[in-house]
């Protein structure tokens, strides 16, 4: 690795051309023209189209609609940078002159800042290419959000067609009074599993509840026992979050539905803390089915699933130095490990290292203006990630560019 001053000085010089206007441009297109996860069609077509003219080579459609720039530029290691593209089903309620104007879809998450950052760092590091060596690789992955883009990337060959990465890199928008980087070694995020749930009822007229088994009410009372099984059945030392996001049954106020549809998400930090969840979600759901008097065993899918997102420490300790010395002692901290998922650590082949962080990215104006004085009291106030409020300051984009500038150089060669 280089000095830490050196990357950071480096970093300013190659990064001084960015143009602010340019990045603000691109990242409020991309706002504008949301899309859904493996939809990413029209976003990846741009992001292809900037890779290509700073002179990278571009293979599109990897996993689906993901997009890989190499830019070879000599001997020496082999870097990868990645932004996720995916929107979420979110309607937009920022108000924002460059709102979504796609109807009930969003960049809700910051997916659109994610890849401005990419492509201005890809950008700059293409038009310095007389001051480093190595390999960059840029990737593009698609539906983050859906919990199968990475490994979408995989299954097509991705480790097996690109050059293998000696370091992988990325970062997310979060919320927080913009200008820190928060750097955690070791685990960062949790593991993730979506379950869906079907509670096979007996429909039948509203007014004849008797001669029916109403999946609805066996529904409701799953919901309430789940509840209980983070705040009786994990210790308190373990980490754990338990959410149903949605709930669906019936059609009109007077029939009872056949069946009842629940979607869960699972969050977990140890293995056997998520095996004793997953065993408590098929106890809980079997049985409550069972005292209903269900006609069917009910229906439980465990779909996607997240890995827990572990940074190599060396590798982080040496990135949060850099990250130091390019923006201040100050703004580096530590959030500690966060119950929000990734499926970025599955584009890292076995034995190679990663680093992940987060850019904090609220407007002081709208940070300064709620309550609260300790940072965790003020970050649950301000718009969070998959908020319709959702809306990152774009000051960050020049600064976030500079992030993966500086991670890349310190791992090329000179």
């Amino acid at each position: 690795m280089s000095e830490p001053a050196a990357v950071a000085r480096r970093t300013r010089d190659i990064t001084s051309g960015l143009d602010p206007a340019d990045l603000e441009g691109f990242y409020q297109d991309l706002h504008r023209h949301p899309e859904l996860a493996f939809a990413e069609h029209r976003t990846a077509a741009r992001l292809a189209m900037r890779l290509r003219a700073a002179g990278y080579e571009v293979t599109e459609g990897v996993g689906g609609t993901g997009v890989v720039g190499v830019l070879r530029n000599g001997d020496g290691p082999v870097v990868w940078l990645r932004a996720d593209m995916d929107a979420l089903p979110v309607p937009e309620a920022t108000g924002l002159e460059y709102a979504s104007t796609v109807d009930g879809v969003m960049h809700a998450c910051g997916h659109d800042l994610h890849l401005t950052w990419l492509v201005a760092a890809a950008e700059a590091l293409a038009a310095a290419r007389e001051t480093w060596s190595g390999t960059l690789v840029l990737v593009g992955q698609p539906a983050e959000e859906h919990g199968g883009g990475a490994a979408a990337m995989v299954a097509d060959g991705i480790h097996e067609r690109f050059p293998r990465p000696d370091a992988l890199f990325g970062q997310h928008a979060v919320p927080g009074r913009a200008g820190l980087l928060s750097h955690t070694p070791g685990p960062i995020m949790s593991s993730c599993d979506d379950i869906e749930v079907v509670v096979h009822g007996l429909g039948g007229h509203g007014s004849r509840p008797e001669s029916t088994v109403d999946p609805l009410v066996t529904a409701a009372y799953i919901v309430t026992r789940l509840q209980s099984v983070v705040s009786r059945e994990i210790a308190a030392k373990d980490s754990a979050v338990l959410t149903v996001g949605r709930f669906h049954a019936g059609s009109q106020a007077n029939i009872i539905p056949a069946e009842a549809r629940l979607a869960l998400s699972l969050r977990t930090r140890d293995a056997v803390v998520r095996a004793r969840m997953l065993t408590a979600v098929r106890r809980i759901v079997t049985g409550e089915c069972q005292t209903a008097g269900c006609p069917a065993p009910p229906e439980i899918t465990v779909l996607d699933a997240y890995p827990t997102t572990v940074n190599d420490a060396a590798l982080d300790a040496e990135i949060a130095t850099v990250h130091r010395e390019l923006f201040g002692a100050d703004a580096v901290v530590d959030f500690g490990p966060a119950m929000g998922s990734e499926d970025f650590s599955l584009l890292a082949p076995p034995g190679v290292p990663y680093d992940y962080w987060f850019v904090t990215s609220t407007p002081p104006a709208v940070w300064d203006a709620v309550p609260g004085v300790e940072l965790a009291e003020k970050i649950g106030r301000v718009p969070s990630n998959h908020s319709p409020l959702f809306a990152p300051d774009p000051a960050v984009l020049v600064p976030g560019a500079r992030t993966l500038v500086s991670a890349a150089l310190s791992r090329l060669t000179v």
